[in-house]
């Protein structure tokens, strides 16, 4: 068994570096709700040093509220929006000699898109029109998932190691009690539920199946690091490879 660890980088955390010799996969804030040409490039830079694969996190442009905003934009601005944010990267990354291989979308624009089928579909198609080789990873089971598959996109589902889910397969809104998962134990019990078993025990106790090819884990908690190295070990004790 293999699992994807992936984390959101570039966003004004200071352990980026570190946490790249954790995961496999990083989502490089592309400057909308965090992030610069500055960091997009030294992320860059760190990812291709450390072998992990890279990836574009594009966001509603809400860099006031880190993009955990909820809009309703014109579904045509949000393709240019999100192509725009893709191709910034892309040329980025070329110019230091690698390549995006995935788009993860960012916060709320992530969160809309996992149940609203047009926003996930004028994403998917940005995606596609970036280059159809690139991988979206979008919500176990959600909107975002069937729109790239329709699109013939190849998808990565993922799952949350610290944040609560609803009985429909979502996660609980961060305003809400439950959002997030303080205890570490708590945290790696249920990521290695996800992984092993395809289930996740919603906050109202029923069980939801889930599909995990990646797990995510946030980098701009204050124990990022410490966690990221407790799940590593979680996943050696039981076999589990992490791989992009």
């Amino acid at each position: 068994m293999k699992i994807d660890l992936n984390a959101d980088l570039g966003e004004g955390c200071g352990d980026d570096r570190a946490l790249l010799q954790l995961v496999t996969s990083a989502n490089i804030a592309c400057g909308f709700h965090a992030g610069d040409a500055q960091t997009m490039r030294q992320c860059v830079r760190w990812a291709l040093e450390y072998g992990v694969a890279i990836g574009a996190h594009p966001g509603f442009p809400d860099r006031e509220n880190f993009g955990r905003t909820r809009m309703q934009l014109p579904v045509d601005t949000v393709y240019a929006q999100t192509l725009y944010q893709i191709g910034a990267l892309q040329a980025i990354a070329r110019s230091e000699g690698g390549r995006v291989t995935h788009v993860k979308p960012h916060g709320m624009l992530y969160n809309q898109a996992a149940q609203e089928p047009a926003l996930a579909a004028a994403i998917a198609q940005a995606v596609k029109a970036a280059d159809p080789q690139l991988m979206l990873v979008g919500l176990a089971g959600s909107e975002s998932i069937r729109a790239a598959q329709a699109l013939g996109l190849t998808t990565r589902e993922e799952v949350f190691a610290d944040r609560g889910y609803q009985a429909d397969g979502s996660l609980v809104p961060r305003s809400q009690p439950g959002a997030l998962i303080e205890s570490d134990e708590q945290a790696i019990a249920q990521t290695l539920t996800m992984v092993q078993e395809g289930k996740v025990r919603a906050v109202s106790g029923e069980w939801v199946s889930v599909n995990a090819d990646t797990v995510c884990l946030h980098g701009d908690g204050a124990h990022a690091l410490a966690f990221a190295r407790r799940l590593r070990e979680a996943f050696a004790r039981q076999n589990i490879a992490v791989s992009s």
